[in-house]
């Protein structure tokens, strides 16, 4: 709305509640719009007003029909649409820019139907969440935006996906699709909107009057290019009340663990980090789920495990708000059987394969290169692909005079089934319209490719080497890749993602480091503590203390080991509780009225210093319920390391004095040491990370648009984090240690804590600790310890990790999917993941016979035709 329009809004609502004789706080009460928007509605500062809000403002104030009359004009104008006016007041857009092409959302009563029990229902929705819910669609429409660049879905022009009715026995009946009340006249058993492309997918959707939708469809089908499809066009016509499509990658559910619900608020915190900020008794993310104002996307339903798939699909079923859910159509029947239904209300639609039309109009257009001599030089690539579409073409004929089509008794051409998924016809223009010398005519060799599945091994197989002999594309600095090396760092990765009871498709750079074995990670905690405490030991001693150069050398040597088995002990017991895995922090540290800063709900800056705006609150947590957490868990490991650093002053005395460390009296003495520095370590870590968290907000919408950047983000935090910790630990340490030290001195005999060693042992255990913790004990510390040093030093990632991923998302090898990469689709994934396995398996048996002589006699050992017991992934690390 223009400044005018919002004048005139202001003046006509400011009227309005005078005539009525109510105040601000009393309309409020009355009408459920909270006083800080009627206060920004009043004074002209509301540029977005929304419909149900108004409403429920009118029919508070009893509008008369000219006030009412007025009220639509303006919003008519300020919108650009038209704006119906029902008898009772403002209804809503239903037609114009908007509401053209729309059928009635999901939910919505119809006449002759009935409501969804999920369905919006006319309540006031906050303020904050309708403007978080704006700034997700635009962040969701961006991301997609770039996903459908890198896979070059409009270049030259999208690939034909088509979709049909399926299996009537795969859906609900059609009454109940329709939300047809009792004793209706039965729906149409085989509607003529049935079928569509591509393009129609989201105005298809928006007719479904239950708002659930099934598509099925093989793999490489182009499920996924759909969903895509989906959420940009559906966000083109997206209304301020409308929800917002989010895509989840629905195999990472276990509905046995987890509702929906829950499930899905955790991933929308992962993915948009600002969403952990605080609304309404829960966070932002939560908000947005129960004011019904997201619209699940569920992609990969054949993905989960097999075991969970029926429940998963009973689960659903009792999730009634609109979706839209991908799989096979194999597993999706299986689940039907299993759960004894299927999804309800949902229209179930399966996708068509490709027609050697589809091929010979795509193919062509896309290799744009010169042809060959043979070509006579034609321009644009023209020949390149002739004479396969023209052999493609003839075998249809072929096929199609036989009676059969290819089927029943005849069989289909193995190029033409292998170039029927949107998939393998994208990888197909990689191999040979992309790559310079290439003939795709030798996919026509028989004896070479006898069947489908060799054509469709070969192209997986081609496509990485193929994507990385060129640069990648929008990359200033791009690096050149090995692409027999890259290769076989794609496959660790896709080999580390298979998991025995279900497959993971989201790769997090945070989990990376989990791929190596339990021992490794705790290893890698002791050898990274040890460092840390004995460097620090080694610079304090050299700065402030006054011991000869062997005494400090001593005291390093035993202080690294004791802090990296006492920070190890406290890792195994993580473990051994099924933890040990450190998700990035959503916050980032920031000074309590320091002034102006970026709003963490709509990514603007705020007003002033601490001022956050109307409706806006701190993160989602209860700073006591939070400090308490902390320094309870901390403390423990705190208590753990004050026990080691007295058996390396007990070790060290005895070095010195030749103390007798098996005296009782001295063992008494020891034993005191370890409860006092126990608690003076672990009270002062436990208020030191207790008191952190009340300077912790949550990230801004821009600084975690993608997996990099939610990389930087974490290592400025933990930076700013080590920044504040080294002093505080080490204040805490030395001033908490007199103050221990005082309470307990005469309950535990005469003890003595001098100033000068307690700053000496707070230096130590502020910079040892502090650094310690960041890289053992925080998502990005783990990172560069195991995936920037330990699995580069293996061979197993390259160096630069973080490089090497984005470079592989731009060259079409990964996508993003929100705060993580995925592969660009599961059949290369698995691809990758065998080969790697195989060059394993390879690789064991070259050296097998080198302990041949040490084993049993060959008459004792039974020959062995397949790889050795336990199978490739046996010693792979």
């Amino acid at each position: 709305m223009t400044s005018e329009q919002l004048v005139r809004l202001a003046s006509l609502l400011k009227l309005m509640r005078q005539r009525s004789g109510l105040t601000q706080e009393q309309l409020a009460a009355k009408s459920g719009v909270s006083e800080s928007t009627i206060r920004r509605l009043e004074g002209g500062r509301a540029p977005n007003p929304t419909l149900l809000s108004l409403e429920k403002l009118q029919e508070a104030l009893a509008a008369g029909p000219e006030d009412r009359r007025e009220l639509v004009e303006l919003l008519a104008s300020g919108r650009g649409v038209p704006v119906h006016l029902h008898p009772d007041g403002v209804a809503g857009e239903l037609s114009g820019a908007h509401g053209a092409g729309r059928a009635d959302e999901p939910g919505e009563v119809q006449p002759g139907r009935l409501r969804s029990p999920a369905a919006p229902s006319a309540v006031l929705v906050r303020d904050e969440v309708l403007s978080a819910a704006r700034d997700v669609a635009l962040e969701i429409r961006r991301r997609w935006r770039l996903e459908e660049e890198r896979r070059q879905v409009h270049d030259p022009f999208p690939l034909p996906v088509r979709w049909r009715r399926t299996d009537p026995a795969l859906s609900d009946h059609e009454a109940n699709v329709e939300r047809l009340p009792p004793g209706a006249a039965p729906p149409d058993p085989y509607p003529d909107d049935l079928g569509g492309d591509l393009t129609m997918v989201a105005d298809f959707y928006r007719r479904r009057h239950s708002g659930r939708l099934v598509v099925l469809g093989r793999a490489g089908s182009g499920k996924s290019v759909l969903t895509i499809r989906f959420v940009q066009d559906f966000l083109e016509t997206r209304t301020a009340l409308d929800r917002v499509p989010v895509i989840f990658s629905i195999g990472s559910w276990d509905p046995t663990a987890r509702t929906l619900r829950a499930w899905m608020t955790e991933r929308l915190v992962r993915d948009h980090p600002h969403l952990a900020i605080r609304a309404a008794g829960t966070s932002m993310a939560g908000a947005l789920i129960e004011a019904d104002l997201v619209l699940p996307v569920l992609d990969g339903f054949d993905e989960m495990a097999e075991g969970l798939r029926g429940r998963a699909l009973e689960r659903l079923n009792e999730f009634s708000s609109p979706l839209l859910l991908t799989s096979r159509r194999e597993e999706f029947a299986e689940a039907v059987d299993t759960a004894g239904t299927p999804l309800v209300w949902a229209t179930v639609i399966e996708l068509a394969d490709l027609t050697v039309d589809d091929v010979a109009a795509y193919l062509p257009r896309t290799a744009r290169r010169n042809g060959d001599q043979g070509a006579q030089g034609r321009g644009h690539g023209r020949g390149v692909w002739d004479s396969v579409t023209e052999r493609l073409r003839e075998r249809s004929e072929e096929a199609d005079g036989d009676g059969n089509g290819g089927g029943g008794g005849g069989t289909v051409d193995p190029l033409t089934g292998a170039l029927r998924t949107p998939l393998m016809t994208a990888l197909a223009r990689t191999l040979y319209s992309e790559r310079t010398g290439a003939d795709p005519a030798e996919l026509l060799d028989a004896e070479t490719f006898p069947d489908e599945s060799s054509i469709e091994e070969h192209l997986l197989a081609g496509f990485v080497p193929a994507v990385y002999r060129r640069r990648a594309p929008g990359a200033e600095h791009a690096r050149d890749w090995d692409p027999d090396r890259a290769e076989q760092w794609l496959g660790y990765l896709a080999h580390h993602l298979a998991h025995p009871d279900r497959e993971r498709q989201d790769l997090a750079w945070w989990e990376i480091g989990d791929f190596l074995p339990r021992r490794q990670r705790v290893l890698s905690v002791a050898l990274t503590a040890t460092l840390c405490a004995a460097l620090s030991t080694w610079v304090m001693d050299l700065l402030i203390s006054r011991l000869s150069a062997w005494r400090t050398l001593v005291e390093g040597a035993l202080m690294g080991p004791a802090a990296g088995l006492a920070f190890a002990a406290v890792y195994g017991v993580m473990i051994a509780r099924g933890g040990g895995t450190f998700e990035p922090m959503r916050v980032r540290l920031r000074l309590p009225g320091r002034g102006p800063g970026p709003d963490p709900v709509r990514g603007t800056v705020a007003r002033g210093p601490g001022v956050r705006g109307p409706g806006v609150r701190g993160p989602a947590r209860a700073p006591l319920r939070v400090f308490a957490a902390r320094f309870g868990t901390v403390m423990a490991g705190g208590f753990v390391m004050g026990v080691g650093c007295a058996c390396v002053l007990a070790v060290e005395r005895e070095l010195a004095y030749g103390a007798l460390v098996l005296n009782l009296e001295v063992l008494e003495g020891v034993a005191v040491n370890m409860l006092v520095f126990g608690l003076i370590f672990g009270a002062g870590t436990g208020l030191v990370f207790g008191l952190l968290a009340a300077f912790e907000a949550p990230l801004d919408v821009a600084s975690v648009a993608d997996p990099i950047s939610l990389l930087a983000a974490n290592r400025a935090t933990v930076r700013r984090q080590l920044v504040a910790l080294v002093p505080l630990l080490a204040l805490s340490v030395a001033f908490g240690g007199g103050l221990i030290v005082a309470l307990l001195d005469g309950f535990l005999g005469d003890l003595n804590w001098e100033a000068w060693d307690g700053l000496f042992i707070g230096a130590v255990v502020g910079l040892g600790g502090g650094l310690s913790y960041a890289l053992s004990f925080t998502a990005w510390g783990r990172w560069v310890v195991r995936a920037r040093l330990w699995l580069p030093m293996t061979g197993k990632l390259p160096w630069d990790t973080a490089a090497f991923l984005d470079d592989a998302y731009r060259r079409g090898v990964l996508r993003q999917a929100g705060a993580v990469y995925q592969f660009r689709h599961v059949r290369l994934q698995h691809h990758l993941g065998r080969t790697y396995r195989r060059a394993q398996a390879e690789r064991s048996q070259r050296w097998a016979p080198v302990g041949a002589g040490r084993g049993p006699t060959a008459s004792q050992t039974p020959p062995r035709t397949g790889p050795p017991s336990g199978g490739p992934l046996s010693g792979v690390a």
